[in-house]
């Protein structure tokens, strides 16, 4: 897996901290919108609360969020309400990447595309080292590891960072179909053996909105 440096990406292509908040809003409008999706997905292979879960945690996120910055201050903010407002596995792990995207963010208003490509980096390797879960564990990080990918080697090749952040959308979309037909081997899915194949799972499914969201918020939509 490649990183990005800052002579790598746009020097002038930056994040700005209303297009953080954005992504938050966004990501919270997807898990509303498709709560009953993923509860759906969760009752075949989990514990029917996934949906529920993420659409609690990401409620309080919205109503705890700082009025202002700086970035780093509202990400450990963010992965701190998680980790204590969601149930089951998704809130630690979801709550460790944040908290660990936030140091990255740094302090300023306007966030360096190779700075974010770092953030997310250390958001996938907290979620990889929190869950032990590795490509092809039929897990969240089948659509994370993909989509930072993407996104650090979009970046790489001298494209905007809305360009990466639509590729890392993709990407995560591609893992996520991936997860149908593989065989679950962490988490509660794992006790199913065989009978967790021909199942997409939520995690991934989730994860997917995360970064469909990024995107968006860099899209002004």
């Amino acid at each position: 897996m490649g990183r990005v440096n800052s002579d790598d990406a746009q020097s002038n292509d930056t994040i700005s901290l209303d297009q953080l908040v954005e992504w938050l809003h966004q990501f919270s409008n997807l898990v509303n919108q498709n709560k009953g999706y993923l509860t759906e997905l969760d009752s075949a292979i989990g514990d029917a609360d996934h949906g529920s879960n993420m659409s609690r945690g990401m409620t309080a996120v919205l109503d705890q969020l700082p009025s202002g910055g700086p970035a780093d201050a509202m990400f450990k903010k963010v992965g701190m309400t998680l980790v204590s407002s969601v149930g089951g596995a998704s809130g630690p792990l979801y709550g460790t990447f944040f908290m660990r995207l936030a140091p990255a963010l740094g302090s300023s208003d306007a966030v360096p595309a190779a700075s974010l490509a770092s953030a997310l980096r250390a958001g996938l390797d907290g979620v990889v080292s929190r869950g032990k879960a590795e490509l092809g564990d039929k897990t969240m990080v089948d659509a994370m590891g993909p989509a930072v990918d993407a996104i650090e080697k979009s970046l790489s090749a001298g494209e905007s960072l809305a360009e990466a952040t639509r590729a890392g959308a993709d990407a995560a979309r591609g893992g996520r179909e991936a997860t149908i037909p593989l065989v679950a081997r962490k988490g509660r899915a794992s006790y199913l053996g065989e009978r967790s194949k021909g199942h997409q799972d939520p995690g991934a499914t989730s994860t997917t909105y995360l970064f469909e969201a990024l995107a968006a918020s860099l899209d002004g939509v």
